[in-house]
């Protein structure tokens, strides 16, 4: 049975990675628990911590005419399912204050986009919900600017933040990962996630929609562990081609247990080194 303790403890075991994976968006109930269904059993075979995220609007859009996602109502729902079928924590974003207190009662994580991390109302609506308040590293910001963030969320009684990690802007539709955000961020004792997928979107690079360079998340999961994250945030599709959001930047859900495998490779190799650098 899923209870906050035992969430907030598995996220914070320094011996187990997490994975946050799941597609970008929801786009039907039964995508969503095929997906699920395969992550859960990868992750429990290779002792991992899971957490299934999706959204259920994707207010950010490059074009107005793009897939948002079935809407707050519709969504919390299929998350909801998603959580009682397989036992697992699950996140999604909100945009609104008014949707943080909504989700807040359904999910187990709540993420703050990249993009709203410095919007003190809504981290603060998502801080009083009592739930575990996800930021995202907005690509405007050093990731020693992140503390300010950190320090709304903490100024509200919550020590329960994630950090991730999603890439800086290089000029126009790029972004680049610096690994030094990860031991920066992770100065202030919380856990820190590297998003390998959208570090290798290229923002709007198609015009009306983004583009991305899927063939290089496994090298941004093998070098963000490396760096230290303790979690791995991804986009995970059964057909990345067919996906109505992030299609570019979707790792192809056969492919994803062989990259969890390099992952715990490079996380055991660190643990084993751990007590001779002391």
């Amino acid at each position: 049975m899923l209870n906050d303790a035992a969430i907030w403890k598995s996220l914070t075991a320094t011996h187990r990675l997490t994975l946050i994976a799941g597609p970008c968006v929801i786009e039907t109930e039964a995508l969503c628990f095929r997906v699920a269904g395969e992550l859960e059993r990868t992750c429990r075979k290779l002792d991992i911590n899971y957490v299934f995220k999706a959204s259920f609007d994707k207010a950010n859009r490059t074009s107005i005419r793009s897939f948002r996602g079935p809407g707050l109502e519709a969504g919390l729902k299929i998350l909801a399912k998603v959580r009682g079928e397989f036992g697992v924590p699950v996140l999604t974003d909100v945009h609104t204050e008014a949707q943080a207190a909504i989700a807040g009662e359904v999910v187990d994580v709540l993420q703050i986009p990249a993009f709203l991390c410095r919007q003190t109302d809504l981290i603060e609506a998502a801080v009083v919900t009592g739930q575990v308040v996800n930021l995202k590293k907005g690509q405007f910001l050093s990731p020693q600017e992140m503390e300010n963030a950190v320090e709304k969320v903490r100024s509200q009684g919550n020590e329960k933040i994630l950090l991730t990690e999603r890439g800086t802007f290089f000029g126009y539709n790029n972004l680049v990962f610096d690994v030094r955000s990860i031991p920066t961020m992770k100065r202030w004792g919380f856990p820190v996630v590297i998003d390998a997928s959208h570090i290798v979107q290229r923002p709007g690079g198609r015009g009306t929609a983004s583009g991305g360079e899927a063939e290089f998340i496994p090298l941004l999961v093998r070098t963000g562990v490396a760096a230290g994250a303790d979690g791995l945030f991804l986009e995970v599709h059964e057909r990345p081609d067919k996906a109505l959001s992030d299609p570019y930047n979707s790792l192809k859900l056969n492919k994803l247990e062989e990259v969890l495998r390099s992952a715990l490779r490079i996380s055991k190799a660190l643990a084993e080194r751990a007590p001779a650098a002391r």
